[in-house]
């Protein structure tokens, strides 16, 4: 048997095709999934304008019910529980402004009508912007 021996080691050889392929694969996933966004160069004054300050502040009602279904419109203690007695008392507080903001003011145990009757009182008198305060913690 004659077996021969090889004299010289062959280089390896590194295949550069398939991370060519890889490589070009990222670069399009990159490109794809990459926004552009758009500068605008225009340099844009805007106008100033200047508003007189509003001497008339309105004043807001501010309606407070206690626990116990006691009203008080700012601060002063009303008598009776009724709609009509409220919506009096409203009507004497607002005078002939329809567009004065009505805060109400409820204890957490408040009687869920306590509540109703001043939004009806309200609405009665043409007192539209009900809001209510709450308490921040």
């Amino acid at each position: 048997m004659a077996f021969k021996r090889r004299s010289r080691l062959e280089d390896p050889e590194i295949n550069f095709i398939p991370l060519i392929d890889v490589l070009l694969v990222i670069i399009i996933f990159l490109v794809v999934s990459t926004t552009f966004s758009k500068f605008s160069e225009l340099k844009i004054n805007l106008p100033v304008a200047e508003a007189n300050p509003v001497k008339d502040k309105l004043l807001p009602i501010n309606v407070s019910i206690s626990k116990d279904g006691v009203y008080a419109i700012n601060e002063e203690t009303l008598g009776s529980d009724t709609v009509d007695s409220i919506r009096d008392r409203l009507s004497q507080v607002a005078g002939e402004s329809k567009d004065l903001p009505v805060i109400i003011s409820a204890d957490a145990l408040t009687p869920h009508q306590s509540v109703i009757n001043v939004m009806e009182a309200s609405r009665q008198l043409g007192l539209v912007k009900i809001t209510f305060s709450t308490k921040v913690n």
